[in-house]
């Protein structure tokens, strides 16, 4: 999807107000309008539906059975067959939308009260949904066997404009939608909740809900090893496939079939020991299998994917490990900065669950496809970004220059998962403590790490800088967020390795050096840093150091919203590049003079409690923006349909990318 601003538009929204995409009209901000804002997305990136084919509050008149009187009933949303007059007779979906504290089974707004009534009511209509934005219901209106009135049956899925039912029950389908707006985010936590509430699995529901991620990934990655016309889904639902005992324990054979088979495979068994197992039902097997399979992973933009990912993670594994993600815009920034190219070998020795190296491999593959596809831009190059010819290129990068370490065996299986749902899979990630390498109590891992740099160094015929034999002064670059507060503790034994251990055994502090360690000499690293240590007078001697031994690129202060809610904590991001023995040597006998790039970043997009913050006029009014948003329907024959929207949308008020473009900009002044 690709987003043109036009102009800005002069309509002033009260902070509980939003503007209808459909309609442009002012609505307030509640539950319910909020989720058909998201069905209205949905049904129009991801089904085809023209957005002059909807129309919201539809009134549809029917024949009351009892009385034989006329009434109204008031519909939330209703898809009309393409380009016909918006009149009932031309109606062919119906959306029920509720808030998330209404039940399927409510007897007055449930599925088979509200939607059920309503399609009964509308002859032209065969498909419907009801959702609450927790829970989906798709039906089909179907004669019964007397032909004097209706059955509903339930479905996984209804089809898109110009499908019918049979497009979507194939099993020679080769993609599945490429999920829009918060899709994916709502069939991840969905399903994590099914897991936890319906299967009693609350201790292992994150685990078995990524071994299912795993299967569809490991689905679609097969792809590439057939033609269009010769490849078979293993990984997919039937429509009404869940309806039967019989359908859903074929369904869950072949998922655990496809478990097996990928656990032997050579990228995805490096995250397994090899005594897992799928522990669902068949239906619970069934149900996650049909939320998963309406959607790409692969084709989904990497935004969309991590913050599916990190909505699950950050609720598992984050608190339990008393850990916090890296928020996506600082990482975007960092790595933007920092400008990774092909010929770059990138680590992150606190990599956590991969967020740096999953948006080094992003920008990354936006650069190969940009080369590989000159005369493409927008949605139609975005098409590209899974291709196989890019894909080839991404997974040759990532397997030869994306290193990650970190401390938790946990997270290097969560980090693990991220790069595969990134579209890769196999980046070098080790369990391994990064301040204690080379010298740790797990020697066959230490092994691993070295066969992996010996590797990337013959295929990329690098010159081994520094230590022969292990990492250190192997990268071109480092990103990484160190673990620090009072609460972590460096080992006395770890920390006396480092020379800086003399002013301080903080956790960050020995990190710095660790990096410098790990660097070529030129090579560059951007690291989250506590502003204590570039503040405080105890750590004057931290700073002489960084700076004998870097040269200072950039700082950027952050506002101290930056990691709230999660912790409260001011810090900064430092963007540093390392010294050559002889650039060290010149600096101390001549002193050195160059500029710094220097920035406050005041807003961050987001309020102490997490809460978006949009930019806003100088009455503080929000401030509307007229768009043209891109994006692309992939027809029945495989053609892709370049389609546009006109909406107003409202902008974070966030500083970092009017930063990055500033340091871009200085650069090439350099230059």
């Amino acid at each position: 999807m690709s987003i043109e601003s036009l102009e800005q538009e002069d309509i002033i929204l009260e902070d509980n107000q939003l503007v209808c995409i459909l309609t442009n009209e002012i609505k307030k901000v509640k539950a319910q309008e909020l989720n058909l804002q998201s069905v209205i997305l949905m049904l129009n990136e991801e089904y085809g539906f023209d957005l002059a084919d909807m129309a919201r509050d539809y009134s549809i008149l029917f024949t009351d059975p009892e009385s034989g009187k006329q009434r109204k009933q008031k519909i939330d949303l209703v898809i009309f067959e393409k380009s016909k007059p918006h009149q009932q007779e031309y109606i062919i979906r119906i959306c029920i939308v509720q808030d998330d504290k209404v039940k399927e089974n409510d007897k007055q707004k449930g599925v088979r009260a509200a939607l059920e009534n309503a399609m009964a009511a509308v002859e032209s209509c065969e498909f419907g949904l009801w959702a609450n934005g927790s829970s989906y219901h798709y039906l089909q209106k179907e004669d019964d066997a007397m032909g004097f009135d209706f059955e509903f049956v339930d479905l996984s899925d209804f089809p898109g404009e110009g499908e019918s039912l049979d497009d979507i029950d194939r099993a020679d389908r080769s993609s599945s939608k490429k999920p829009a707006n918060d899709s994916l985010m709502k069939v991840f936590k969905r399903s994590h909740d099914y897991i936890y509430g319906n299967e009693g699995r609350k201790k292992d529901a994150f685990w078995q809900l990524l071994n299912l991620i795993f299967c569809k990934l490991y689905d679609e990655k097969r792809k590439f090893m057939f033609s269009d016309e010769s490849f078979r889904r293993k990984f997919w639902v039937g429509v009404k496939e869940q309806n039967t005992e019989d359908g859903r324990r074929a369904v869950a054979k072949r998922i655990k079939g496809i478990f097996e088979e990928l656990k032997r495979d050579e990228i995805f068994s490096e995250v397994f020991d090899g005594n897992e197992a799928i522990g669902l039902t068949d239906k619970g097997i069934a149900f996650i299998a049909a939320e998963l399979s309406k959607y790409s992973f692969l084709d989904a933009s990497v935004d969309v994917k991590g913050m599916a990912y990190e909505t699950i993670v950050s609720n598992t594994l984050k608190q339990e490990a008393g850990q916090f993600f890296t928020p996506r815009n600082i990482i975007k920034a960092m790595v933007e900065m920092m400008q990774p190219t092909e010929n770059d070998r990138i680590l992150d020795p606190a990599c956590g669950s991969g967020g740096f190296l999953v948006m080094v491999l992003d920008h990354v593959r936006r650069q190969i496809a940009s080369q590989l596809y000159p005369n493409l831009s927008g949605p139609l190059l975005s098409e590209k970004f899974n291709s196989k010819e890019v894909n080839e290129r991404v997974k040759k990068y990532a397997e030869n220059s994306i290193f990650g370490f970190d401390f938790d065996p946990d997270l290097k299986k969560a980090a693990r998962m991220n790069m595969v749902m990134a579209g890769d899979g196999h980046a070098n990630i080790f369990h391994v403590n990064s301040l204690a390498y080379p010298n740790w109590e797990h020697p066959e891992e230490i092994e691993k790490i070295q066969s992996a740099i010996e590797k990337s160094l013959l295929t990329l015929k690098d010159v081994k800088e520094g230590h022969k034999n292990d990492a250190r002064g192997k990268f071109d670059l480092v990103f990484t967020n160190p673990p620090f507060g009072a609460k972590v503790k460096v080992e006395p034994e770890i920390a006396k390795q480092y020379f800086l251990s003399k002013y301080s055994d903080a956790p960050e502090v020995l990190f710095i050096e660790a990096c410098y360690d790990y660097l070529k000499p030129g090579g560059k690293m951007a690291i989250v840093l506590p502003d204590g240590i570039l503040g405080n007078p105890n750590t004057f001697p931290v700073r002489e150091w960084i700076l004998d031994k870097f040269k200072i690129l950039a700082s950027v202060d952050l506002a101290v919203e930056a990691f709230l809610p999660q912790v409260g904590v001011q810090a900064s991001l430092l963007f540093l590049q390392k010294k050559t023995e002889l650039e060290r040597q010149l600096s101390q006998e001549r002193g050195e003079d160059y500029a710094v790039f220097m920035a406050v970043a005041e807003k961050l997009g987001k309020d102490r409690r997490g809460n978006p913050i949009y930019m806003r006029d100088d009455d503080g009014s929000e401030i509307l923006f007229d768009f043209e948003t891109q994006y692309v329907i992939r027809k029945r024959d495989g053609s892709l349909d370049l389609k546009t929207r006109k909406e107003k949308l409202r902008l974070l008020d966030d500083d970092l990318p009017k930063i990055c473009s500033a340091f871009l900009e200085s650069i090439q002044e350099k230059k």
